[in-house]
């Protein structure tokens, strides 16, 4: 059993050199985060005190940074109160697309509201959102 131990820590031992030159050995991670291919003019939108009873539109711009289209594939308000547009053909690099988001301000009182956006640049929603008071007419 002796012998196994030995036998054993002698080949961890001889084996380390082998890895120590197979894994990375400068400082940089070996796991590189992507910059979004979009670039949103805002995420967050604050709307004041808008009439109850009226329907809001609230539009969301951005551009697109990368170097190949995106593509708007879902676009999922959190609540049935709230509906959604967007633009609907592929987004080519340097241009610009929308979402946009009509809450329909039926109850009086403060909100905050989201829209998930999925595009084809990342499968991860992007999570946009709008708060203000409904006051009523």
């Amino acid at each position: 059993m002796k012998n196994l131990k030995i036998t054993a820590i002698l080949a961890v031992l001889a084996f380390s050199p082998f890895y120590a030159n197979v894994l990375p050995t400068d400082n940089s991670p070996v796991v590189k985060v992507l910059a979004d291919a979009i670039k949103w003019k805002s995420e967050s939108i604050e709307l004041g005190n808008i009439p109850q009873g009226k329907p809001k539109v609230i539009r969301f711009e951005f551009t697109n940074t990368s170097k190949k289209p995106v593509i708007i594939e879902n676009v999922a308000p959190s609540c049935g109160c709230t509906t959604a547009d967007y633009t609907k053909t592929p987004i080519l690099p340097g241009k610009k697309g929308f979402v946009e988001a009509s809450y329909n301000a039926a109850t009086a009182g403060p909100f905050m509201k989201t829209v998930n956006v999925t595009t084809s640049d990342s499968k991860t929603p992007k999570t946009l959102s709008f708060k203000g008071t409904v006051v009523a007419s």
